[in-house]
């Protein structure tokens, strides 16, 4: 058997013609459970997250899996499995760790917009953290906490104003961004929190953003929030871990990140260097975790030769990847069955009712109607961002383990989309 692996996808290999996920042949499972479909390898998430493990052997640190890049069951139970505790951006993340397995008391609440309901039920439940983000939100916090008997185990999330040279919709840590709270109020408001009846300071909190391909934001924000440490210390207020948050990129397009192990040997080294290599530690990647670890599936619908562009229709859209149409995000696009026709220039695009809908711009690939496609770094902020747009219902999910396949959501079916409407 001929084995021909694809480069920087550890877990996908050609194996004569065909395209295996681990052991398992993907055309195969496409035929079975029809397109689109979302395949993820178990194996190529436990890889990134070792990747992590390596770089943290030996130190105290909880990482925490950012749930919002792929929040499906299936997905979260291969990280409760391993350990992992879980950031969470809402009350509904939460209830889904805890359907999965998860502890409440590893589980890091973010977000701008935390509801006095989500407070109560993250309380209810003896989270480990909240992330706070505002003033007025820690003033809530504490309110909510007072009224239960409680006292809120926080750390407030800085804004360092470091740019992470990533897309701008995903940049979370500049001084125009709507996260965090701005470095020269940081300290002030520890002092306020210190001062408040239901709050209780635990920790630091720090994330700059998503896809970042380089090292130095990273350097310059661990330098700034240690900065930060030193300052809230010696106004008396203790800081018992630092967050120093996730965002780290992965390989769409020869993006070149820092190996994690490598990146965070280096962050180590600033802490030892500045006194703080025995602190407990919280690190949230997400997508780089799960991004290469998934593929969608999507059939060739109808080829549509043009004047000036060839269409490429396939099932897939908008709805089920939207990243391209929301951040012009570039995704590798392969067969699953090798050709030896000589390709041509396709755009590959979907069926929904928008000139936006497109999957990938001027493709070189060999295909007829029928041909199934893998559309490659599809595991994070697919599904987790998929809609019912046009009134599609949502691709199925399959986890891979070795040679077994788990169908760990169904497609959903136009009642499921209905089920909650009614004609007046």
């Amino acid at each position: 058997m001929m084995t021909q692996d694809l480069p920087g996808q550890p877990h996908l290999a050609y194996r004569d013609q065909d395209l295996f996920s681990e052991d398992v042949n993907l055309h195969e499972l496409a035929r079975q459970h029809g397109t689109p479909l979302f395949v993820y390898s178990k194996a190529a998430m436990l890889a990134a997250l070792d990747a992590y493990q390596r770089g943290f052997a030996g130190r105290k640190v909880q990482i925490c899996y950012a749930m919002k890049a792929n929040p499906a069951l299936g997905v979260i139970q291969v990280f409760v499995q391993a350990g992992c505790g879980f950031d969470i951006v809402s009350g509904g993340e939460m209830q889904r760790v805890l359907a999965a397995g998860g502890r409440a008391d590893k589980i890091i609440f973010s977000g701008v917009g935390k509801t006095r309901a989500e407070m109560k039920q993250a309380l209810d439940v003896g989270i480990a953290c909240f992330n706070v983000e505002s003033e007025e939100e820690l003033e809530v916090l504490s309110e909510v906490a007072v009224q239960m008997g409680l006292r809120a185990p926080v750390s407030i999330r800085v804004n360092p104003n470091v740019d992470p040279k990533t897309h701008p919709y995903i940049s979370t840590g500049l001084k125009d961004s709507k996260f965090g709270v701005a470095h020269e109020r940081v300290l002030r408001t520890y002092q306020r929190a210190a001062a408040l009846p239901g709050i209780s300071v635990k920790g630091i909190d720090c994330h700059i953003g998503s896809q970042i391909t380089q090292e130095a934001p990273y350097l310059d924000a661990v330098e700034r929030m240690l900065d930060l440490v030193q300052a809230i210390e010696a106004a008396g207020i203790p800081i018992a871990h630092i967050d120093f948050g996730g965002g780290l990129g992965i390989n769409y397009k020869g993006d070149t990140p820092p190996p994690a192990d490598q990146l965070w040997q280096k962050l180590l080294a600033i802490l030892d260097a500045r006194g703080f290599g025995e602190r407990q530690l919280m690190i949230e990647p997400g997508r780089s975790l799960v991004g290469n670890a998934g593929v969608c599936l999507t059939e060739v619908l109808y080829l549509k030769p043009g004047e000036q562009k060839n269409f490429c229709i396939v099932d897939a859209a908008m709805n089920d990847l939207p990243r391209p149409a929301m951040y012009q995000a570039y995704h590798q696009i392969v067969p699953l069955q090798t050709r030896t026709q000589a390709p041509e220039i396709w755009e590959v695009v979907g069926p929904i009712c928008e000139s936006g809908d497109w999957i990938g711009h001027d493709r070189a690939l060999a295909v007829k109607s029928g041909d199934l496609l893998a559309v490659l770094s599809a595991g994070a902020y697919c599904m987790s961002m998929a809609s019912n747009y046009n009134s599609r219902g949502r691709a199925p999910e399959v986890l891979v383990d070795g040679s077994q396949s788990h169908l760990i959501r169904r497609r959903e079916a136009i009642e499921d989309q209905i089920r909650n409407e009614s004609l007046p």
